[in-house]
C-alpha cells in the first residue's frame, strides 16, 4: 500500500506532465512567436486565482497509429471556471503544441462537457482556440468530438453568451464552433481562420496564397465579416473579452450589468447641430453622434471595417447597457447594401436574446440600387433587418436624423415593426422618394406643360418638402411620437429607456420558431 506521501506525489507528477503538454520545445517556439501558453492566455483573461481547471488528466482513447504511445494529458484542451470582475464565466483554451491543437474525440468531449455545465449555470463561456482541425488520427471519432460541439455550441445559442477568441491559426472543421458563437475576436498576424489552407488551395486550384491571404484579420474584418473585433496580440485579445463581457449578462434571463452613473442624464447635447449639417446632401460622421450621446462618450463598435455603412455596438445611457444600430453617411451615403442588412439584423437579434434595449439612429437614403445587388439577393438580405427589429421584444427607440426613405423607413424600425418610440429632429425628411424624384414623377405633365417648367418645378419641391417628407406631417398622423431638438436627444433616449424598463411582450400565437430569410 503506497504512502499519502507518496499518492500525492503521482498526483503532483501527472499535473507537472499535463501542464508541460506537448514539451517545453515547442512552449517555447510559441513563445518566440510572441504568443502566450495557453493556461497564461487563460490566466491573464479572468481574475487572479479564480481559475478551477478540469479534466486536465483526459487522454485521447485512440489506438491507431500508435496514439497510445503518443497521447498527452489533457489532450490538447484546458478546460474549467473562473470569474472575471466577479462574475463566473466558463473557459477553455485548446493548446497548440499538442498535436497541434487538433480536435478529437476526447478534446472535443471536454469542450462539450463544459459547454453543457456553462449553460446549466447560465454563465458565459469563452473559448481560446488554436487548432489545425479535425485529428485524422481519430477519423470518425473526431467528428463525434466536433459535431457535438456544433450541437452544443447551437444548444448554447441565445441563452447564455458564447465568446470566442482566435489567438493562432484555427482551419478546417476548428472554424465552425467560432462561428457558432455570438462574438469573434481575431490576433493580427499571428491568428488566421480558413477552411481549406494553402496547400489544399494549391492542389486543387494550382493558386498560391499565404495564410494571411487566406485567411487573416483583414480578410475577415472587412471582407467576409466573420470578425466582430481585432487584437493587436493575445494580451489585447483577452483585454477585448473582458471588456466585451461587461456589456453582456450573465444569461438570457438576466439583464446586463449596469455601470456606476458618471455622466449627467440631463446633459446637453449642443454639438451635435455642428456635427450633422441640414443639407441632406452634405455627410458626417455618425459615430460622432453615438458618442457625444453615449455616456462618458463611449461606445464598443463592433465590424467596425465591415459593411461600414452600417455601424453596430455597445454603449450605455445614464449607467444602461444598450445596442446601437445606426447608419453611416459617409459610406455609401448610409444606404443599406447586403452586408450592412445582415451586419445589422445579427446584431439585433443578439441584443434581443440578451435583453439589451436597442437605439436606432436612423439618415438613410434607402436600399442600395444595382443589378449587382439584385443578383445577390438584396430583397433576401434587406428582409433580415425587417425580420429581426420585427420579432425583437426589447425596447426599441428610433430617431431620425435626417432622411429615412423607402423601404429603408421600416428596416431601420419604425412603429409598424416594433419601435416603442419613434422621434425626428426637424432636419427629419419621410418620403418613399426623395423630393426631387417625387415631384419629377407625380408632376411630369405639369411641368413640362408649364412656360416656366424650372419655377414650377422648384415650387413644386418646396411644397412637398413642407408636407408629405416634413417630420410635421409624420407628427400630425402620429407617425412620430416626438419631434425633438438634437441638444435633447441623450435626455429624450434616457427617459424613453426608463419608461420602457418593464416592457412586457407576450408571444400573440404559439409557433416552434420562425423561418428568418437566411
Amino acid at each position: 500500500m503506497k504512502s499519502w506521501e507518496e499518492l500525492l506525489a503521482g498526483l503532483k507528477e501527472k499535473e507537472e506532465l499535463a501542464k508541460l503538454a506537448g514539451g517545453r520545445d515547442k512552449q517555447q517556439s510559441q513563445q518566440k512567436q510572441g504568443k502566450l501558453l495557453c493556461r497564461e492566455r487563460i490566466e491573464a483573461l479572468v481574475d487572479k486565482e479564480s481559475f478551477v481547471e478540469i479534466n486536465m488528466l483526459a487522454e485521447t482513447q485512440t489506438f491507431e497509429f500508435g496514439m497510445q504511445e503518443k497521447k498527452i494529458l489533457g489532450d490538447g484542451v484546458v478546460t474549467g471556471f473562473a470569474t472575471i470582475e466577479g462574475r463566473r464565466v466558463y473557459v477553455f483554451a485548446q493548446d497548440v503544441t499538442v498535436f497541434g491543437g487538433s480536435t478529437g474525440r476526447a478534446q472535443g468531449e471536454k469542450i462539450n462537457h463544459l459547454l453543457r455545465m456553462a449553460c446549466k449555470a447560465g454563465a458565459p463561456v469563452i473559448g481560446l482556440y488554436e487548432t489545425g482541425g479535425g485529428r485524422l488520427q481519430d477519423g470518425m471519432q473526431n467528428q463525434s468530438g466536433y459535431g457535438q460541439m456544433f450541437f452544443e455550441n447551437t444548444r448554447c445559442s441565445g441563452v447564455i453568451p458564447q465568446i470566442a477568441g482566435i489567438m493562432g491559426a484555427c482551419t478546417g472543421g476548428g472554424v465552425y464552433s467560432p462561428a457558432l458563437m455570438d462574438f469573434i475576436i481575431q490576433v493580427e498576424k499571428t491568428a488566421q481562420m480558413f477552411i481549406t489552407g494553402p496547400a489544399v488551395v494549391k492542389e486543387v486550384t494550382n493558386a498560391e496564397y499565404t495564410f494571411e491571404e487566406l485567411g487573416g484579420t483583414l480578410v475577415h474584418s472587412k471582407e467576409s465579416g466573420v470578425t466582430h473585433l481585432v487584437a493587436k496580440n493575445d494580451a489585447d485579445c483577452l483585454a477585448s473579452i473582458r471588456r466585451l463581457l461587461s456589456y453582456l449578462p450573465q444569461n438570457n434571463k438576466e439583464s446586463p450589468p449596469e455601470a456606476p452613473v458618471k455622466d449627467n442624464p440631463l446633459r446637453s447635447n449642443d454639438v451635435l447641430t455642428e456635427i450633422v449639417p441640414t443639407s441632406p446632401q452634405k455627410t458626417y460622421d455618425m459615430r460622432l453622434v453615438i458618442k457625444e450621446i453615449m455616456d462618458s462618450s463611449e461606445f464598443l463598435e463592433i465590424q467596425a471595417l465591415f459593411a461600414q455603412n452600417m455601424i453596430i455596438g455597445f454603449g450605455r445611457l445614464n449607467g444602461q447597457v444598450v445596442g446601437v444600430v445606426a447608419n453611416q453617411p459617409r459610406r455609401l451615403g448610409g444606404a443599406i447594401d447586403i452586408n450592412a442588412a445582415d451586419k445589422a439584423a445579427r446584431f439585433i437579434r443578439c441584443c434581443d436574446s440578451f435583453n439589451i434595449p436597442l437605439i436606432v439612429l436612423v439618415d438613410v437614403p434607402g436600399y442600395l440600387p444595382g443589378i449587382e445587388q439584385e443578383k445577390k439577393g438584396i430583397i433576401r438580405h434587406g428582409a433580415k433587418m425587417l425580420y429581426a427589429f420585427s420579432e425583437a421584444t426589447v425596447p426599441k427607440i428610433t430617431c431620425v436624423l435626417r432622411k429615412d426613405y423607402g423601404g429603408a423607413i421600416p428596416a431601420m424600425c419604425c412603429h409598424e415593426t416594433g419601435a416603442d418610440l419613434f422621434f425626428a429632429w426637424p432636419t427629419a425628411e419621410f418620403a418613399m422618394l426623395g423630393a426631387e424624384a417625387a415631384v419629377a414623377i407625380l408632376h411630369k405633365k405639369e411641368i413640362s406643360a408649364a412656360a416656366d417648367s424650372e419655377k414650377v418645378r422648384q415650387d413644386k419641391i418646396k411644397e412637398y418638402k413642407e408636407t408629405i417628407t416634413s417630420p410635421y406631417y409624420a407628427a400630425s398622423k402620429q407617425y412620430l411620437d416626438a419631434v425633438i431638438r438634437p441638444a435633447d436627444t441623450r435626455s429624450w433616449l434616457i427617459k424613453g429607456l426608463e419608461s420602457l424598463k418593464n416592457k412586457k411582450l407576450e408571444p400573440t400565437v404559439w409557433k416552434k420558431h420562425g423561418n428568418i430569410p437566411l
